[in-house]
């Protein structure tokens, strides 16, 4: 037998009080919160006078984690990683696995030299370097005034 809280407060609304409880202590539990929120790191985007900086937030990953392919114009950032927890123990009680990916796309301006980006990970950051073509870069000079 369950006992299920009642908030007749909370509940004064619907028409079987008690009900949307025990949906909502179901839902709530940590097994389906783990694996209904997404999991897409957030990006920073800046740009200087000859680059575009993309910064993902991916902590907890390896550089082998990430699979970086540009196709036509689209930089696509993915991440398929496995991992399995079990206790070594016979008689296991819990056996757990757990399986996350993502994929996250950028599309490159035409300014972007797409011959040149480089990749780096460092401190649970994924920094991704584009250089921007020539003729695209800030060209700056004195004016001499006559």
């Amino acid at each position: 037998m369950t006992l299920v809280k009642f908030n007749p407060a909370k509940n004064s609304r619907s028409l079987m009080p008690g009900f949307n409880d025990v949906f909502d202590s179901f839902f709530n539990d940590n097994f389906f919160n783990d694996r209904l929120t997404s999991r897409v790191p957030a990006a920073n985007i800046s740009e200087t006078e000859d680059h575009y900086h993309v910064e993902l937030a991916a902590p907890g990953l390896r550089k082998d984690d990430f699979k970086l392919n540009l196709d036509r114009n689209v930089l696509n950032v993915s991440v398929e990683q496995q991992s399995e927890r079990n206790s070594n123990q016979k008689n296991y009680s819990k056996r757990e696995y757990s399986y996350s990916s993502w994929v996250r796309s950028f599309t490159l301006p035409d300014s972007a030299n797409a011959e040149s980006i480089e990749a780096s990970y460092t401190d649970g950051v994924l920094k991704i370097d584009i250089a921007k073509r020539e003729e695209a870069k800030i060209v700056r000079r004195q004016i001499e005034i006559k």
